[in-house]
């Protein structure tokens, strides 16, 4: 739904493999950001630096994700 309007045309794109990785590296990432600060573990540092790093890897995934998602007309290219 946007702006109060049912959405037809939502999809996830093209490349699902790589928004289903991104999301599950932000699922991740945030469990273990989480019980590495919230918990009390003797290797809570580590929990913290993977889940950070999880964090980071699926900047990656949601970057190409967009990037292989960008439609352009083949009047607008230079061919």
């Amino acid at each position: 739904m946007l702006l109060g309007k049912p959405c037809r045309k939502c999809h996830p794109g093209r490349c699902v493999l790589i928004l289903v990785l991104g999301l599950l590296c932000d699922a991740v990432g945030l469990v273990l950001l989480l019980l590495g600060i919230f918990a009390t573990l003797n290797y809570w540092d580590f929990l913290v630096y993977t889940g950070a790093l999880f964090l980071a890897f699926s900047l990656l995934f949601w970057v190409s994700w967009y990037t292989f998602n960008i439609e352009v007309p083949l009047e607008k290219l230079d061919l």
